[in-house]
Parts: C-alpha cells; sequence; structure tokens
C-alpha cells in the first residue's frame, strides 16, 4: 500500500469542497443567505438603540415608540425565522455530505485486497466510516456559521460601532493583537490531540469488535474482568485526551474574554468621560456599547470556531489518507482477453510471494487440468490457502505468472476473475441476514427451481424446513444461529448457485458429521463435472479419488501424481498418508 501523506488545512478543506460540498451549492447558499440575514440583524439591533434611548426615552418621545418598538421587534422575528431555516438546510448539507463521505470509504476499502485488511482491524476502519466522518461533518456549519452568521454579526456591529466613533473602535480592538501567537499555540496543539483521539477511537472500536466477536472464548477462558480492564484503560485514555481538546478549544474563547473585558474598559474610560462631559450623548453610548456587548458571542463562537475546525481537520485527514490508499496491482478496468467458455487450465508459472514477515511460495509451477480435479496437501503453512488466495486475486504474485484458460490474470479485471470461481471455505463465512438473502447475495436472475435444486444437493432442504421462517430466517451474526454443519450447507449451495467453471474446495465438508458428509460429497461430485476443481484437504482420504494430487512443502512443489502412483513413490505424502493414519 501506498504511504500516508501528510496534507494542510489548504488542501484539506480544497478537497472536501470539492468532492462533499460543492454538489449541494445551492442549499449552502441558500444557507449563507439565511445565515447573513440572522448575523446583520444584530448591527440592526444594536443601531435601533440609539433612537430608543435619545428620541423615545426622552420627554414626548412616546410618539416613536410603536414605530421603534415594533422595527425591533420584526428584527427578532427575521432572525427567528432565517435561525430555523439557516440551521435546517445546514442538517441537509451535513447529512448529505456525511452519508457519501462514508459510501465513497465503503466503495473505497472494498477495492483494497486482503493485505491491507490484515494489517487495519475491523474496529478502526469501522471507526474511519463512522466516527470520523461524523465528526467532520460539521465543517460546512463551521464555515457557513462562521462566515454567514458570526463575520457578517461582527462586520455589521464594527460598522456601527466606526459610524458612532472610530477612536471608540479602535480603543475596544486595543488588545486584538495578544491573540495572534495563542491562536497559533492552540492551534498545533489541538490538531494534535484531536489526532490522537481519533486513533484511541479506533482502538476502542477494535477491542470492542474483538469482545463481542470472542464473547464464547471470553468466556470459556474466564478472561470477562481482563477484557473489562483493558477496554477501561483505553477509555480512560479518550477521556484524559478528550480533556485535554475540551481545554484547549475553551482557552480560545476565555482569551478573547479576557481581550473584549480590555476593549470594554478602554471604551468605558474613554466613552464614558466624553458622555458625563456632554460631547457625546447617552443613545450613542448605548448604542455603541450595545454593539460591542453583542460581539462578544459572535468572537467567542469564531474563536471557538478554530478548535471545532482542527477537530474536523484530523478526522478529513484520516479519511482522505484512506481514500488516498491504493492497492498495488494495477489491474485493468476491464479485461484485455477472455477465457474461451468452458472450464479452463489453471497454470502457476514461477509463482513466488512472501508476507512481510515470511515467505510462502518459492517459484512454484504446476498445471491444474481442465475439467478435472486437482488437490493440494501438505503440512500447515506449506502455501496451500496462498495459492487459493492468488486464484482469487485476494493477493497479487510478486513473481511468476498465473494463467486460466491460456489467460494471463493480469489481463482480466477482478471481477471478470472472480466470476470465473465458485468457492467453499472450511470457514463458512455468512451474513447477518436471511438464509435466502445469504443465498442470493444480491442476484435476481436465479429461478426458484434452480434454488431448489441447490438446496436439493447441498442438503440444505430438510433442515431449513424446520427453522421458524424457512429461508427466511436470519442467520444471525456471522451465521451464529445455525450449526457449523448448516452454515457449510448453505456456503455449498452458494456455491452450486454461482455456476462458475472453476470450484474452490477448502476442507468443504470438514463441519458435516457422517451422513451428510457422504450425501454432500456425492453433490459436490456432481458439481465438479464440466468444471476445473482445485481441493485443499487436510484429510488425505477425502483426497484419493482427485485426478491429480499436488503435494507441497515449505512453499514448493516437491510432488504429484495420482494417489496411488504417490503412495507408491513413498515420498512426502505417503509419510503424511501413514501419520494420518496412526492418528
Amino acid at each position: 500500500m501506498q504511504p500516508a501523506r501528510a496534507y494542510s488545512s489548504r488542501t484539506l478543506f480544497a478537497r472536501f469542497w470539492r468532492g462533499y460540498l460543492r454538489p449541494h451549492l445551492g442549499l449552502m447558499a441558500l444557507a449563507f443567505g439565511m445565515m447573513v440575514i440572522e448575523g446583520s440583524t444584530l448591527g440592526l439591533l444594536s443601531y435601533m438603540i440609539e433612537p430608543l434611548f435619545d428620541r423615545v426615552f426622552t420627554p414626548g418621545g412616546s410618539a416613536a415608540l410603536p414605530l421603534v418598538g415594533g422595527a425591533i421587534l420584526a428584527l427578532f422575528l427575521v432572525r427567528a425565522v432565517t435561525s430555523v431555516l439557516g440551521r435546517w438546510l445546514l442538517a441537509r448539507v451535513n447529512q448529505s455530505s456525511a452519508g457519501a463521505m462514508q459510501a465513497d470509504l465503503v466503495r473505497h476499502l472494498l477495492t483494497l485486497e486482503s493485505g491491507f485488511f490484515q494489517a487495519h482491524s475491523p474496529g478502526k476502519l469501522i471507526e474511519r466510516v463512522q466516527g470520523d466522518t461524523l465528526a467532520a461533518q460539521g465543517a460546512a456549519t463551521l464555515v457557513i456559521g462562521g462566515i454567514g452568521r458570526d463575520l457578517v454579526s461582527l462586520i455589521g456591529l464594527f460598522a456601527v460601532a466606526l459610524v458612532i466613533d472610530p477612536v471608540w473602535t479602535a480603543a475596544a480592538l486595543v488588545g486584538a493583537p495578544l491573540l495572534v501567537l495563542p491562536a497559533v499555540v492552540l492551534r498545533r496543539y489541538l490538531r494534535r490531540k484531536a489526532m490522537h483521539t481519533r486513533e484511541q477511537a479506533g482502538l476502542r472500536a477494535t477491542r470492542l469488535d474483538e469482545i463481542f466477536h470472542g464473547i464464547q472464548a471470553v468466556k470459556l477462558n474466564r478472561m470477562e474482568d481482563y477484557q473489562a480492564s483493558r477496554f477501561q484503560r483505553i477509555v480512560a485514555t479518550i477521556v484524559r485526551a478528550e480533556v485535554k481538546t475540551a481545554l484547549g478549544r475553551a482557552a480560545m474563547p476565555a482569551l478573547v474574554d479576557v481581550i473584549t473585558g480590555l476593549g470594554f474598559f478602554a471604551v468605558l474610560m474613554l466613552g464614558g468621560r466624553e458622555v458625563a462631559e456632554g460631547t457625546r450623548t447617552t443613545g450613542e453610548f448605548m448604542a455603541f456599547f450595545t454593539a460591542m456587548a453583542l460581539t462578544f458571542q459572535p468572537i467567542r463562537r469564531l474563536g471557538d470556531l478554530a478548535g471545532q475546525w482542527q477537530v474536523a481537520e484530523a478526522s478529513l485527514e484520516r479519511i482522505f489518507t484512506l481514500l488516498d490508499t491504493r492497492a498495488p496491482g494495477r489491474r485493468p478496468a476491464s479485461s484485455r482477453a477472455q477465457p474461451a467458455p468452458g472450464a479452463p487450465e489453471i497454470r502457476f508459472e514461477g509463482v513466488t510471494f512472501d508476507y512481510p514477515d515470511r515467505p510462502v511460495l518459492r517459484d512454484l509451477s504446476f498445471t491444474a487440468e481442465a475439467g478435472k480435479v486437482t488437490a493440494l496437501v501438505g503440512a500447515s503453512g506449506a502455501g496451500k490457502s496462498t495459492v487459493f488466495q492468488l486464484i482469487s486475486a485476494l493477493i497479487e504474485p510478486q513473481a511468476g505468472r498465473i494463467l486460466i484458460g491460456g489467460v494471463d490474470v493480469q489481463d482480466l479485471s477482478l471481477s471478470d476473475q472472480r466470476a470465473l470461481l465458485a468457492s467453499v471455505s472450511q470457514d463458512a463465512a455468512l451474513f447477518d441476514e436471511t438464509l435466502r438473502e445469504n443465498l442470493l447475495l444480491g442476484r435476481t436472475d436465479l429461478t426458484e427451481d434452480r434454488l431448489a435444486a441447490a438446496l436439493r444437493d447441498a442438503e440444505v432442504t430438510g433442515f431449513a424446513a424446520t427453522l421458524p421462517a424457512g429461508l427466511d430466517t436470519p442467520a444471525g451474526p456471522r451465521g451464529s444461529a445455525l450449526s457449523g454443519g448448516q452454515r457449510q450447507r448453505i456456503a455449498i449451495a452458494r456455491a452450486l448457485l454461482a455456476n462458475a467453471p472453476v470450484l474452490l474446495l477448502d476442507e468443504a465438508t470438514s463441519a458435516l458429521d457422517t451422513r451428510t458428509e457422504a450425501a454432500v460429497s456425492a453433490a459436490l461430485a456432481r458439481a465438479q463435472q464440466g468444471r476445473t476443481t482445485l481441493v485443499i484437504a487436510h484429510r488425505l482420504s477425502t483426497v484419493k479419488g482427485a485426478d491429480k494430487i499436488l503435494v507441497l512443502d515449505q512453499g514448493r512443489l516437491v510432488e504429484q501424481g495420482s494417489h496411488d502412483a504417490l503412495m507408491a513413490r513413498a515420498g512426502l505424502y505417503a509419510q503424511l498418508q501413514q501419520a494420518q493414519l496412526r492418528d
């Protein structure tokens, strides 16, 4: 995978804008307009204070009271309506952009190879898709609310203040330069803490995933206290990080309060003397003082906006880092060639593959003849499962070639290569959906007759009839509502429905009892007709009838031939057979 890289604030916002905000430009413009109107009402409200004091609150000024009072009431009504509309529009933008981001992340993750998921736990990826997108979704509110409402409010309020007295305005801003250095320091601190918090949240999700999926092992090994303590330590780390982040975010508005207090003090000293001397009216001072007082909340919100944006930036950086992760393979989007119809020959030519911590395959070459059954046997770690992963394009060879039907798999798209395959593994992976959904996997082209035939051949019909809702019974998380044998039979039926020219069997009957195994083995034998079949077998008794047996040892092909020929050779295969007989 390509390594992660750092992003500047400008880059993050530009990508977020292009990818997720610009499609909602119309709604954002309306929301911005509502926020501008809402923000401008504060300046108008402060401006109305002067006539209120100088014209209404004077002898004979009651005639102007309905006009001034009505104008102030109208301002509050406009502010209320625009506030509701603006927040409703922003909520639509936020939810839509977060939903689109989540969908993009999942769609992208599904394109990555299996090695990526070995290095990144499900919990951390779930936190990326859910937690990071939720943390980032308020970015639109920050930008539009900060610029459209608070910044416009400040501009309007300072405009009123400047009209009343530029000198007073300058006095009110006397401490503003003192904010620059703390703002820079807090920005870096908050981004670092926010990134740490998101990483710890991923660990929390990972721990929960491990606990709930391994709940039986936890209970059987009396690990409840141990797992609870580990989770508590992670939560404690998150709490400390969140508290420090909250402290950092609170520091900026607190500094704004101090600076604002200095400004108020300067204005009181300067303006109060002029009012007392009669050179300025009470209405002018109250209008100015109201304008300055109303700047308090917008300035605090803008001060907090920097902290909120750092939290959003940390999540956006994690999101775009994930979106920029690319699988190392260079498969074409559409296949440059296709195998001929029918069962294809599968050939490995000098294939080498290493995992980061160990070598697996070494210059492996073999041929699985078209329409024949080829079995792979060998000790644990010999490379059998890696061969299946290579054929399935879950991993890519680091050297050598794999040909299916005479076509190099590098000329096939991933989708086309996998369409050639149907597989059944010893770990029957079922989804937390109904049995029918686990069988169809979203396909709509399967007739009821074909479904019934696959169920019958896989020995599913009998036990499905005993379930409360038949095929519409939920399989439970990871198929936990079914027995191991039932899960295996569902997986076999699913492979039969795929009707692919290549059949991959990895101990497909390992979880079945003797009677069911015999019936399903017969069904699999029928399914193998007209298909190229590769079988991984740990129980060597199940592959005696294979057309060819490949014996792997430490990633190398050491023997091949029929069962009788290999037994007559008295090599590794014969030793494995004898060891199993002794066991």
